[in-house]
C-alpha cells in the first residue's frame, strides 16, 4: 500500500495544506453564516423579558455546531479545489506526474485526509450537534424563555382519540410502564364540547388509561362533580404519547435506531426516520468525495487558459452531489424511495462518476 502513496514528505505536504485550507474556509464561512443567522435571530431572542446578551451568546453557542456540520463538506471542496489549483500553478502537479506518478497516486493523500475530515465528522455530528439541536428545539419552543430542566421526560403532548382530546402535561417512561402527569380530557360529541376531564396522574391500564383522582366539569350544567379513578381514552396507544414526535437530528445514531426500533414494534411507519438513519454515515463519508470530484482542478496545463473551466467543473460536480443527495432525501422521506437507496444512492452514483471523469481524462 506504501507504494500507491507519494513520498512520505509529499503526502504530509499535501495532506497538511489540504486540511490547513479546508478548515480554514470553514472558519471564514462560519463566521459569515453565523452574523447573517444571528442577524436574523437576535431581536427573538432579546424580544423575551430578561434576555442579555449572555443568551445571544447562548444561541451562538447552540447553533454554530449545526452550521458548521452544514458547511464541512462544502469546505472539503473548496479546499481540494484550491489545494489542487495551488499545486497546478507551481508545476507540483506535473512534477509528480513527471515521476511516474498516476493522478489515483497524485490523489491518495488527500483521500486519506478527507477519510480523518469524515471520521472526525461523524464524531461531532454524535456528540456535539444532535445534542445542541434538541437544546435549540427546546429553547425556540419556548420562545428563547428560560429552558425547561431535560429528566428525559416529555412535556405538553396532545393526542386525539376519535372525537376527544388528550392533552398530556409530563409523560414519563415507555411502554407499558408509561406514566402520565396532569392530563386533561376534551370530552367531545360531534364536534362540540360536552366536559373536562382532569386527573393529576394517570397510568396504562389494558385497552385504556386509569386517571385519578378525576373531576368532570359539565359543559351543559356547569357543575362539577369527583369522579375518584376513571378509565378514558380506551383507542389511544402508549407510543402515541411518547413517540407522538421524533426528531432525528436531535437523536444520535443509538438513539434514533431505537426510536426506529419503538416505532416499528407500534406498528407505525418508519421509512423517513431509516432514511436519516442511513444519512448519519453516508453524510460525513460524503467529504471523501470531495477529492475525487474536484481532481479536474489539478490536471491540465495551468498556462493553457483552462485551469478556471476544470475547477468550475469540479465545483459543479460537488455542488451537484449536494443537490442530489438533498433531492434523494426529500423522496425517501415522501416513501418514493427506499431509505437504504434515498441515503447511498447519490453517495455511490457520483463516486462512479467521480472516478469516471478521472480515468476518462487522466488515466
Amino acid at each position: 500500500m506504501t507504494s500507491f502513496f507519494p513520498s512520505r514528505t509529499v503526502a504530509i505536504y499535501m495532506g497538511r495544506m489540504f486540511l490547513v485550507r479546508t478548515f480554514g474556509l470553514l472558519a471564514a464561512l462560519l463566521l459569515i453564516l453565523q452574523t447573517l443567522d444571528l442577524l436574523s435571530e437576535s431581536g427573538a431572542i432579546l424580544a423575551h423579558p430578561g434576555n442579555t446578551q449572555a443568551q445571544v451568546w447562548q444561541y451562538v453557542g447552540l447553533r454554530a455546531p449545526q452550521i458548521v456540520a452544514f458547511l464541512l463538506p462544502f469546505s472539503v471542496l473548496l479546499g481540494t479545489i484550491l489545494t489542487l489549483i495551488t499545486m497546478n500553478q507551481n508545476s507540483e502537479v506535473i512534477a509528480l506526474k513527471a515521476a511516474g506518478l498516476s493522478a489515483h497516486q497524485v490523489l491518495a493523500p488527500l483521500l486519506v485526509a478527507s477519510l480523518g475530515v469524515a471520521a472526525v465528522s461523524f464524531a461531532f455530528n454524535e456528540r456535539i450537534v444532535t445534542r445542541a439541536t434538541a437544546t435549540l428545539d427546546q429553547w425556540k419552543d419556548v420562545d428563547y424563555g428560560p429552558l425547561p430542566i431535560d429528566r428525559g421526560e416529555r412535556t405538553n403532548v396532545w393526542v386525539r382519540d376519535g372525537d376527544d382530546l388528550i392533552a398530556v402535561q409530563q409523560v414519563r417512561g415507555r411502554g407499558e410502564r408509561t406514566q402520565l402527569g396532569t392530563v386533561t380530557v376534551y370530552d367531545r360529541t360531534g364536534g362540540e364540547l360536552v366536559a373536562i376531564i382532569r386527573a393529576p396522574q394517570g397510568r396504562h391500564a389494558g385497552d385504556g388509561w386509569a386517571i385519578s383522582p378525576a373531576t368532570r366539569f359539565d359543559v351543559a350544567t356547569g357543575k362539577l362533580a369527583n369522579l375518584g379513578t376513571v378509565k378514558v381514552a380506551p383507542g389511544v396507544r402508549p407510543d402515541q404519547f411518547t413517540l407522538g414526535k421524533v426528531n432525528p437530528e436531535g437523536l444520535d445514531f443509538a438513539q434514533l435506531a431505537s426510536a426506529i426500533g419503538d416505532l416499528r414494534d407500534a406498528g407505525r411507519p418508519t421509512k423517513s426516520l431509516e432514511g436519516t438513519l442511513w444519512h448519519k454515515f453516508s453524510g460525513p463519508l460524503s467529504a471523501v468525495l470531495m477529492p475525487l470530484l474536484g481532481a479536474v482542478a489539478a490536471f491540465g496545463i495551468a498556462r493553457s487558459g483552462q485551469l478556471f473551466v476544470r475547477a468550475v467543473i469540479g465545483m459543479a460536480l460537488g455542488f451537484a452531489y449536494f443537490v442530489a443527495d438533498n433531492f434523494a432525501l426529500a423522496m425517501g422521506n415522501l416513501g418514493a424511495y427506499p431509505p437504504f437507496l434515498a441515503a447511498w444512492a447519490p453517495f455511490l452514483l457520483f463516486l462512479l462518476i467521480g472516478e469516471a471523469v478521472l480515468i476518462r481524462t487522466e488515466e
